[in-house]
């Protein structure tokens, strides 16, 4: 099934609204439903699976974004999941892989896009891993306790597309 970003639109909401989480993974975000108001700085964006909307998350180029980088052109991500009933199906994996294409294209300007997941939060680490983002050492404390801050550098991104060119 083909898995596209798509900025968020009135059509998305009421399937946004019936999102549920399973517990182990709604207390680390919020659901999309809590965060469809529209609000300066931030930038809903729709994972979507056939045209289906099957994940969510927020692109924040805020103040906010100062609590994560020192770097005047990153962007935050936020309150990322895919509905409980899509899951199992690589949409996060998918999702997560077209974001930097989707944040050049949007946003020229930024080259890092950061994001916090919590110390218990395993396979949101690994899949964040998986995908490129990497641990920066930076910590913080969270409603849920301690926090590690990922970095993905788009140009990180970029050199690894062109070695895996180089090897093809």
């Amino acid at each position: 099934m083909t898995v596209e970003l798509q900025v968020l639109t009135e059509g998305h909401e009421e399937r946004l609204r019936a999102f549920r989480l399973p517990p182990e993974q709604a207390r680390f975000t919020a659901l999309p439903a809590e965060l469809l108001e529209p609000m300066p700085g931030r930038h809903p964006v729709v994972i979507a699976a056939g045209g289906e909307p099957a994940g969510f998350f927020l692109l924040h180029d805020s103040e906010r974004v100062k609590d994560y980088t020192d770097n005047p052109q990153a962007m935050l991500l936020t309150a990322f999941s895919i509905d409980n009933a899509m899951q199992g199906n690589g949409y996060a994996k998918q999702g997560m892989a077209l974001i930097p294409s989707f944040v050049q294209a949007r946003f020229p300007g930024c080259d890092e896009i950061v994001l916090a997941v919590n110390h218990r939060n395993i396979p949101a680490q690994k899949l964040y891993e998986r995908v490129g983002f990497t641990d920066t050492g930076r910590r913080r404390i969270g409603a849920q306790g301690e926090q590690y801050v990922y970095s993905w550098t788009l140009a990180e991104r970029e050199q690894r597309l062109r070695d895996a060119e180089a090897v093809q």
